[in-house]
């Protein structure tokens, strides 16, 4: 970890402005799973303990960047917070114009600001249309990051410190979670930030061998950096999930009506052939479960490598659950990003619980990729045993493809 974290800076008497990722799910008000709110308490607890004021930010949801939606308020996540801080915690009903109410925070009290997705220069994105000329794109573009760069300036000047504790969004260079840095004296990681690229990068750059990698998921194309950037690092590479069958194919079997990505035929076949090079396990499933309908009432059939015409593998089936379980227990550092099969349906889950009791009794280091990975753990009951779930998907992505985050690079170095 070659960033400063909240260990490294003086904060007692200092009014802190950090970027947390409160992006939860809430219906009426009421928010269906906590687990991102509970997660950057330890970061916020830390800061008020050492005496400091603190303003958090984050988004929720994608609203459509003009101004305030109901459905996308913050205001229900900062009420649960002072439920769980047992404390009062104040909200800006505008996440730009919290001058007066960042200024008049005292050393212990916090302060959360309405949804900074309300405006549109925090993602600076710019959507081209039929009748935009590219010069028309071009202006529109420097236009929306001039007014990104003012908002991150204006959300800087609510505090003398910023501490990113949202590795959820560190692969975007927004206004609150990069641009905010260049206005700002000190910028550092939160300790979920800190806990996520130590982590993921010793799995990464350092990992204890054998180390595995199993990538499940739909698409080929969603993945293609992760396998090739893996590929280099790992002893053994797992393939399971949809994107299984555009590597099959490629190597001659017949995939029914499984997804299959024809454009990507011939990348699969250079990355099997790049692992056999290097002297790489690259393990595919040896047999299926097959449905004629992508339904959990489907009729289903166990079948071997080639799916019959008119069905289509919605899970790895016992002998690849077994083989993958195999290479697991043998390993020493795991990550796994994507499931193995619809786990969501009950026909299609065992591939996934299976590959899930296997790291979970491995015994490795197991660090488990952000979304479908995620709830798949969760709903195996197994989440306990396993060493790191990460918070952040499309992030942890990103960083196992060895892209640089945004959100990271711009944090003050050690």
């Amino acid at each position: 970890m070659d960033k400063k974290t909240l260990k490294d800076v003086e904060l007692g008497g200092k009014r802190v402005v950090m970027r947390v990722d409160f992006n939860v799910p809430i219906k009426g008000g009421v928010i269906g799973d906590d687990t991102r709110v509970r997660a950057a308490l330890p970061s916020i607890r830390y800061v008020l303990e050492q005496g400091a004021s603190l303003v958090l930010m984050s988004h929720l949801g994608r609203p459509k960047g003009k101004g305030y939606e109901a459905d996308f308020s913050l205001k229900p996540v900062a009420e649960h917070l002072a439920k769980l801080l047992e404390k009062p915690v104040a909200f800006a009903a505008d996440c730009l114009a919290a001058d007066a109410e960042a200024a008049a925070l005292k050393p212990g009290e916090i302060l959360v600001l309405e949804n900074t997705r309300f405006y549109k220069e925090e993602e600076a994105k710019v959507k081209k249309t039929d009748d935009m000329t590219d010069e028309e794109l071009k202006a529109k573009k420097a236009e929306l990051k001039e007014k990104q760069q003012a908002m991150a300036k204006q959300l800087a000047s609510y505090g003398e410190i910023f501490v990113n504790d949202a590795f959820g969004t560190a692969h975007r260079a927004h206004a609150s979670t990069a641009v905010i840095c260049r206005y700002i004296g000190t910028s550092v990681a939160g300790f979920l930030m800190e806990k996520e690229i130590r982590y993921l990068g010793n799995a990464v750059n350092n990992p204890e061998r054998p180390f595995v990698a199993i990538l499940g998921g739909a698409k080929v194309s969603d993945k293609l950096a992760v396998v090739k950037n893996l590929l280099d690092k790992v002893d053994t590479l797992i393939i399971g999930g949809g994107m299984a069958y555009t590597f099959l194919k490629a190597q001659g079997h017949d995939v029914g009506k499984s997804l299959c990505e024809e454009d990507q035929l011939d990348y699969a076949r250079e990355m099997i052939a790049k692992a056999k090079a290097g002297g790489k396990q690259f393990l595919l499933p040896v047999d299926n479960v097959a449905a004629d309908t992508f339904d959990a009432a489907a009729a289903v059939q166990t079948v071997g490598n080639d799916i019959p015409a008119g069905w289509m593998a919605l899970d790895i089936g016992p002998k690849t659950t077994e083989l993958y379980a195999e290479a697991i227990r043998g390993s020493k550092t795991v990550v796994w990003n994507g499931p193995m099969g619809c786990f969501e349906m009950a026909p299609f889950a065992a591939g996934t619980l299976g590959v899930c009791r296997a790291v979970a009794d491995s015994g490795a280091t197991s660090i488990i990729g952000g979304g479908d990975s995620v709830a798949a753990v969760n709903q195996s009951g197994l989440a306990e045993k396993m060493t790191h779930i990460s918070t952040g998907g499309g992030a942890s992505l990103e960083f196992l493809e060895g892209k640089e985050l945004p959100g990271v690079a711009a944090l003050n170095d050690k």
